[in-house]
């Protein structure tokens, strides 16, 4: 069956004035629709290679396309309109994330603070994570390159670092666009996903 762009949980211009129309728009019905399109011709051309030479060829292509398309679909629903447009973007609750962030941080904004530190210092293109540590159970701050999935962690929170994802609107400042993306953080979804790890990681 082949992969599809998902439709986004708000319009377009819910995330503003933190993330422009304009931004999401391209992000979603152009750069994430070519990896859509390009995973999926990846796919059909690895169900006809015919030999190992043609499959192995093919592996780059999946990699980059899907994992754009993973990530990019976890981060449309990781995103929510800010508290200021009555929603729930940027609100951190009592709750399962909150403790193990208090546990693993100290504080929110201490998260914030070495969350965009390490984001920042990416060098070109990747993504900036939050994510579960299935051994030892914990929170932790890590990164990918380009559009590498998330493997090592279970991804709670993720940020694109790609400049198609702020450089309208934030030009190079890539701190002003970390900075601003916290009030559009769907820290509901992020329990969620937490919550759901950490309940599979028992079994």
């Amino acid at each position: 069956m082949a992969n599809t762009l998902p439709d986004l949980p708000y319009s377009y211009d819910a995330l503003e004035p933190f993330i422009s129309k304009q931004i999401m728009e391209l992000h979603h019905k152009k750069h994430h629709q070519t990896y859509v399109n390009a995973l999926n011709a990846a796919e059909a051309a690895y169900a006809k290679a015919s030999t190992p030479k043609e499959r192995i060829a093919l592996q780059a292509a999946l990699k980059f396309n899907g994992g754009g398309h993973i990530n990019h679909s976890l981060f449309w629903k990781n995103l929510a309109p800010s508290s200021e447009k009555k929603g729930n973007g940027g609100v951190l609750k009592d709750g399962p994330l909150k403790d193990a962030i208090l546990d693993a941080f100290g504080s929110l904004e201490t998260l914030k603070k070495e969350f965009n530190t390490t984001t920042a210092g990416i060098q070109g293109s990747g993504w900036g994570w939050l994510g579960l540590n299935l051994s030892t159970k914990r929170l932790e701050i890590t990164t990918t390159a380009n559009q590498d999935p998330l493997l090592s962690h279970v991804p709670i929170i993720g940020v694109d670092i790609w400049e198609h994802a702020f450089y309208l609107q934030y030009l190079n400042v890539k701190a002003d666009y970390l900075n601003a993306i916290w009030s559009v953080i769907n820290f509901e979804e992020a329990e969620k996903r937490f919550v759901e790890a950490k309940g599979a990681s028992k079994l």
